[in-house]
């Protein structure tokens, strides 16, 4: 193994690395060696929490050497440096986590050998949890290092890995850039491994961006009552930060009903620097709604699709367009986001396909009362396999309580914009298949274009109905076709070019060739299967 260069503040590099994305698929190879028998779920938790670890460590030294420079260059006594270096505050009026003496990671690596290094990182995380109470309150409480069932040397062994990648100054990125992108990829890398449940935490990138560049939280508060792993705040923020915003421009607040992934989004949001009030602790949102008072400016969600096991009460004073069926909370969740959103909010949801055409149990007539009250602003249909955790298709709602001309926007009201973007996106693999800058532009240009919002404005942009994309539709309209909300049923056909050079008889067997293909591929498949399940102890 080559020697690791050392940087200018004693870290090591990882030796040959030049791009953040080697950093990070390094770090991920490399910690999913160290695996061994623990499922993902578990793992997950050790990792992320290590990482967490790091990047309060890291940037917390970064800040003591500013710190230090900048009392150096005031003139600061020597004698009266380490006060101040010592000082809680001078760290947390700069964003900055106060990580006490004994808990960072150099205290921490270099005990990685030794056996007891689980008791040693719970200690440390117990300590900046109470030490940092107000951001970090009960994110640490479960301990996990020191379970009998965890292998000590493995875990001494992901110690030193985390301790061979240097997170500061990085390409010109402070720490909490750097790991704020770790840790993004990390719960991407963690959603893959756990399939369905991964699901649970984690929304692909390429929808979340879509929401929020349609969406435009520049300021107020912001919203999502099923927040996962954190994913809809952190785009935000990049939103405001990108358009020159500043961090405290948007209020966060968030709920989650899942303990663990509850955790997650904590240290999401901390490591993020976003200061955000998701609760004291996690909870159903039908059950106990944690900001029973919160009218919001922005609402994201990405809500369970057709999620049949949920808390309802018939009287709830949330279902003023319909009760929802017992056996689907799709309904649910919209009301419960409209009955959230302020006088001039807005709202983007993730939704089933079956969402925007199911007449089942009342639903139809609870979606032909949110048509009829003039809420839905926008459908947009989805591509499939953008989810790699399931096969259901989706599609986006957007809410918006004011369609008036406010704010210089052309009045839309009694009207809605459909937006068909089932083929676009590109394929990663076999399996999923993601959303291009481009096609988010498209999507989000052709809302503001439609909305006349100041992007719109500031582009030059003009909307018109195109054929095979989008179509702006009349309440009557809508009406017409049973307040079913289906792109397809709203926007033209394409126009196709039927010129064709190909010779038929080419044709035919090009064609047949790629089916003969299909069928091989098919009976290979249906072999592995049936070996897999023939391993199985039934």
């Amino acid at each position: 193994m080559p020697p690791r260069k050392k940087s200018a503040a004693g870290q090591a590099e990882l030796p040959g690395v030049s791009s953040m994305a080697e950093i990070k698929d390094i770090l991920w190879k490399s910690a999913d060696k160290l695996r061994g028998s623990m499922d993902a779920a578990q793992y997950k938790d050790f990792v992320l929490r290590l990482v967490f670890l790091k990047y309060v460590s890291d940037s917390f030294e970064e800040r003591r050497e500013q710190l230090r420079d900048e009392l150096i260059k005031d003139g600061v006594p020597e004698s009266r440096i380490e006060d101040f270096l010592n000082d809680q505050d001078e760290y947390e009026g700069a964003g900055i986590f106060w990580v006490p003496e004994g808990t960072r990671w150099a205290d921490i690596a270099a005990q990685a050998k030794s056996a007891v290094i689980g008791e040693l990182l719970d200690a440390a995380l117990d300590t900046i949890m109470k030490s940092n109470s107000k951001a970090l309150s009960g994110v640490f409480a479960e301990k996990i290092f020191n379970r009998s069932n965890v292998d000590q040397r493995r875990l001494g062994e992901l110690v030193d890995l985390l301790s061979d990648a240097r997170f500061t100054g990085h390409q010109g990125k402070s720490a909490r850039d750097v790991l704020g992108e770790v840790y993004e990829y990390f719960l991407e890398k963690f959603a893959r491994a756990e399939g369905k449940r991964g699901g649970e935490f984690y929304t692909p990138a390429s929808v979340v961006k879509v929401l929020v560049e349609i969406l435009e939280p520049y300021k107020g508060r912001v919203y999502d009552p099923c927040c996962g792993s954190g994913g809809m705040f952190i785009q935000a923020e990049k939103f405001v930060v990108s358009h020159r915003g500043r961090r405290d421009d948007i209020a966060v607040y968030g709920q989650e009903a899942n303990e663990r992934t509850w955790r997650l989004a904590k240290m999401n949001l901390a490591i993020h620097g976003i200061n955000g009030d998701l609760s004291a602790k996690w909870a159903d949102t039908f059950y106990e709604d944690k900001h029973p008072d919160l009218k919001a400016d922005f609402i994201l969600a990405n809500p369970p699709f057709n999620m049949s096991d949920w808390y309802r009460r018939t009287d709830d004073p949330r279902w003023r367009f319909g009760t929802p069926p017992a056996g689907n909370a799709n309904f649910a969740w919209m009301q419960h986001i409209i009955s959230k959103l302020g006088t001039h909010g807005s709202a983007g949801v993730v939704m089933a396909n079956g969402s925007m055409s199911s007449k089942q149990s009342g639903e139809g007539d609870i979606r032909a009362a949110l048509i009829e009250a003039d809420l839905v602003a926008c459908m947009v249909a989805l591509p499939p396999q953008l989810f790699r955790t399931t096969q259901i298709p989706a599609c986006l709602w957007f809410f918006a309580k004011d369609k008036t001309s406010r704010a210089g926007q052309t009045d839309r009201q009694g009207q809605t914009l459909f937006i068909d973007a089932h083929t676009m996106g590109t394929m990663l693999d076999r399996t999923e298949r993601v959303l291009t800058e481009g096609d988010i532009a498209k999507i989000a240009n052709t809302y503001h274009a439609w909305r006349g919002t100041k992007s719109a404005h500031k582009a030059n942009l003009t909307y018109a109905d195109e054929p095979g994309f989008c179509y702006s539709s009349t309440l009557d309209k809508i009406r017409a076709h049973d307040h079913a909300l289906a792109p397809g049923r709203y926007v033209p056909a394409a126009e196709t070019d039927d010129t064709d050079d190909e010779p038929i008889a080419d044709k035919i067997g090009r064609l047949t060739k790629e089916l003969f293909t299909c069928f091989e591929e098919s009976t290979r498949l249906e072999q592995v299967i049936r070996q897999r399940l023939e391993r199985l102890d039934v």
